[in-house]
C-alpha cells in the first residue's frame, strides 16, 4: 500500500506472508519509493496527495516523513563526504593491530607491510567475485533505459555467488540494504559488477556489489549502484579480514 507520498516521489510498502500449518507467518518486509517521471520530457511529475484519514494511517503517514530524513541523513553520512566516527575509526585500528606480525617487534623493524593472517580468517582481497553484463535492448523501460530490477537481480545474482564461494555452502538471503540508484543504464552499456565480502559474524556474510558502467568511447568508469546484501550460510565461516589500512 502507498504509505507517504512527496512532492514527485512515493513510498510504498509491502507486507509478504506465507500460510504454513494454518497459520500466516512473515517473510518479506519492503519499502520501495518511487520517483515519478514525465513521459515527454523526463522530468519530475507531480503526484495527487496522500490524505490519512485514520490514527493508524496518521502513523503510517508519520513513519514514511521519518524515512525520508533518514534517507537524507544516510545520504550526507557517505565516507565520501564525512570522516569515520571515533568508534570506526577504532574498530579499524584494532583490526589492524590483530594483523601486525609481532615477531619481528624485538628488532623495532614492524612496519605496515609485517602483516598476517590470524588463524581461521581470510584475506579481504581473496574474497571477491567480478562479472560483466551487455545491457540488452530487451531490458529497457518506458524511457528505454536498462530496468532497475534487472539491475538488482544481476547484483543478487553476483552477490549469492560470492556469498557461496566464501561460504563454501549454500546461503540464504537475509537482508538487503536500502538500494539506491546513482545513475541511469543506458542500452548498450557494458555493466561491470564487483563483489566482495566486507564484513562477516558466525554463519553471517555481508557482501557489497558495486555496479558501474564502462564508455568504450571516454574509456570512463561511472558507478550506478552500490548494493549490500546480507546472507546467512549453513555452517560457520572464516573472519574476513582488510589486508590495507585503507
Amino acid at each position: 500500500n502507498v504509505s507517504w507520498v512527496g512532492r514527485t516521489s512515493m513510498e510504498v510498502k509491502m507486507h509478504m506472508l506465507q500460510l504454513h500449518d494454518g497459520d500466516y507467518s512473515p517473510v518479506l518486509d519492503a519499502t520501495f519509493v518511487m520517483v515519478a517521471r514525465d513521459p515527454e520530457n523526463k522530468r519530475p511529475a507531480f503526484v495527487n496527495p496522500l490524505v490519512p484519514e485514520t490514527p493508524e494511517e496518521e502513523e503510517i503517514f508519520k513513519q514514511g516523513e521519518l524515512n525520508k530524513l533518514k534517507r537524507i541523513d544516510f545520504s550526507t553520512a557517505s565516507l565520501l563526504k564525512m570522516a569515520p566516527t571515533a568508534e570506526e575509526r577504532n574498530i579499524v585500528h584494532d583490526i589492524f593491530l590483530n594483523t601486525l606480525d609481532t615477531r619481528q617487534e624485538g628488532e623495532g623493524t614492524v612496519s605496515f607491510r609485517s602483516r598476517k593472517l590470524p588463524p581461521n580468517s581470510v584475506w579481504m582481497e581473496d574474497a571477491k567475485l567480478k562479472g560483466l553484463q551487455i545491457c540488452h535492448p530487451q531490458e529497457r523501460n518506458i524511457f528505454n533505459r536498462i530496468f532497475g530490477g534487472f539491475l538488482m537481480r544481476k547484483a543478487f545474482e553476483l552477490g549469492w555467488a560470492t556469498a557461496c564461494s566464501y561460504g563454501g555452502s549454500r546461503p540464504f538471503i537475509v537482508s538487503v540494504d536500502d538500494i539506491m540508484f546513482q545513475r541511469p543504464v543506458e542500452v548498450g552499456s557494458l555493466l561491470l559488477l564487483s563483489g566482495q565480502v566486507c564484513y562477516t559474524e558466525k554463519n553471517y556474510i555481508q557482501v557489497r556489489v558495486h555496479s558501474e558502467v564502462y564508455d568504450a568511447d571516454t574509456r570512463e568508469h561511472q558507478t550506478t549502484n552500490i548494493f549490500h546484501f546480507t546472507f546467512i550460510s549453513e555452517n560457520e565461516v572464516p573472519r574476513v579480514v582488510p589486508k590495507t589500512y585503507g
